[in-house]
């Protein structure tokens, strides 16, 4: 940049006496802070709104330092260990239950521990019980069918129902035999085709059943592998529909059905549900956060669920976003660096329910929605990390394609379209920049809600490069002179 009368001189000159200012201000360690900061600043300075690929590329050197000490340095396993400990002591976490409150109170006060600036803040939330639960076929043999009652699921009377069942594999087939459903459990034995479209004979199976007269229903577990074992999830009951029980099977048990109806067997099932909904409860979303140094104000969220299902330990589902997103914080404090904005975590509670209290948050916060430059989540497991997924502006992507490229280290650099996860949709449909983790997921809805979804199935290197490339990404946009584009 050539200008006459040393003015680049003198404008890099107060821009390093207003730095150095406000880091004695604003900054518990500025000696210590400075050459890690500046080193990976230098540039920016002359390339705010020129060169965003020059400003980003100023990072490479403490983005390798993130990445270091996440996967091969003294913080190696850490969220591992961390999520071993919570799940082992806690167990799982459904909401309005005990246990996701003697879950939140455990994580403020570890996450205080860390030294973090931790704080709690209230919602109510749904307060389904399972109760007692038990299914078994008498006829045309006796057998015991592994069960799991559906979220908000009602209960049966206490000698339970006893009735003839009707098998289909989909809602066109129970639509054309619908004068047969009346009075029967039916039986849906649908194939699996993606979690996102199967996954609606879970949420609706049992009011399309009960529109046609059905007194029950038991669903094919949503998952594209079984070794007899059912799985779970919310269900919605639709408005002016009668409220009937309803529960998921064992892919192999629905499958046995199936082939025993096509011979022209009468099936009969004996089903008991202790099912039912208390008032909501109190809870709270858990929130730690690293203020930045230049704009507080501004905030790049990350993210997991706190709650879980009430079967195994939740530790892949989600504790396991829950903790890389405490551990972003951990390895950020460890490095003695401290961003522009804030970089905030939130444990978010209910989220099994719809995002219950993500969305009470959202109410919250939403007057000071120009202030958020990213929302992150972290839902889908913390397998190993092959992209990052991001919804926003073109000029926004421009950014991001930039930041993916310092994790050329654990060879991650892809950016895919689409972030995804129900907490953070609010946000993104207002607008807000949005970006969720892409793992090596064909496994996760093997064990997806189910007693399957313990500790057994994390690795620890896995979730040492989840951990850095949540940590990279969330530092270096909090980071940037501007905020992400709308």
């Amino acid at each position: 940049m050539a200008q006459k009368g040393g003015q680049p001189f003198l404008l890099s000159l107060f821009v390093f006496l207003s730095t150095l200012s406000s880091l004695h201000d604003c900054h518990p360690h500025p000696a210590r802070y400075m050459n890690s900061m500046f080193a990976a600043r230098t540039i920016s300075y002359h390339t705010a709104g020129k060169d965003i690929a020059a400003e980003v590329a100023g990072y490479t050197d403490v983005a390798k330092q993130i990445i270091d000490l996440a996967v091969s340095g003294a913080a190696q396993n850490r969220s591992y260990k961390r999520l071993t400990d919570f799940t082992d002591t806690i167990g799982n976490r459904v909401s309005g239950s005990p246990n996701l409150e003697m879950a939140i109170k455990y994580m403020y006060g570890a996450m205080t521990q860390d030294g973090l600036d931790v704080h709690l803040e209230p919602v109510k939330i749904p307060h389904w019980v399972r109760g007692k639960e038990s299914a078994e076929m008498i006829l045309p043999r006796a057998k015991s069918l592994a069960i799991l009652g559906l979220g908000s699921s009602v209960g049966t009377p206490p000698e339970g129902i006893e009735a003839e069942v009707l098998v289909v594999k989909s809602f066109e087939e129970l639509k054309y035999r619908a004068s047969e459903a009346v009075g029967r459990i039916v039986v849906f034995n649908q194939p699996f085709i993606s979690y996102g479209e199967t996954v609606a004979y879970r949420a609706y199976g049992a009011s399309q059943a009960a529109r046609v007269g059905a007194v029950a229903t038991l669903i094919r577990s949503i998952t594209p592998f079984s070794i007899n074992s059912p799985h779970t999830g919310w269900q919605d009951y639709q408005d002016g529909v009668r409220c009937i029980p309803t529960a998921c099977i064992t892919v192999e048990d629905a499958e046995l059905m199936w082939r025993m109806a096509q011979r022209g067997q009468k099936i009969v099932v004996r089903l008991i549900m202790g099912a039912k909904t208390l008032p909501d409860a109190d809870s709270f979303n858990t929130v730690a956060e690293i203020k930045g140094w230049q704009h507080p104000e501004q905030v790049v969220l990350l993210s997991g669920h706190l709650d879980s299902w009430d079967v195994g330990q939740g530790a892949m589902d989600d504790g396991g976003g829950a903790m890389i997103s405490w551990e972003v914080l951990s390895l950020i404090k460890d490095l003695g660096l401290r961003p522009r904005r804030t970089l905030r975590t939130v444990l978010w509670t209910a989220e099994e329910q719809g995002g219950v209290g993500a969305q009470q948050y959202y109410n919250l916060h939403k007057g000071n929605l120009s202030n958020f430059d990213l929302v992150m989540e972290s839902d889908l497991g913390t397998f190993n990390p092959v992209a990052l997924q991001f919804t926003g502006s073109e000029a926004a992507r421009k950014v991001m394609e930039e930041v993916v490229k310092l994790l050329a280290p654990i060879n991650t650099t892809k950016l895919e379209t689409y972030a995804e996860g129900t907490d953070i949709s609010p946000w993104m449909k207002a607008g807000i920049p949005g970006a969720s983790l892409h793992v090596a997921d064909s496994r996760y809805f093997w064990f997806h809600h189910s007693e399957g979804d313990t500790m057994t199935v994390q690795d620890p290197q896995d979730m040492n490069l989840c951990s850095a490339l949540w940590a990279v990404v969330a530092y270096v946009v909090a980071d940037l002179q501007d905020m992400l584009p709308r």
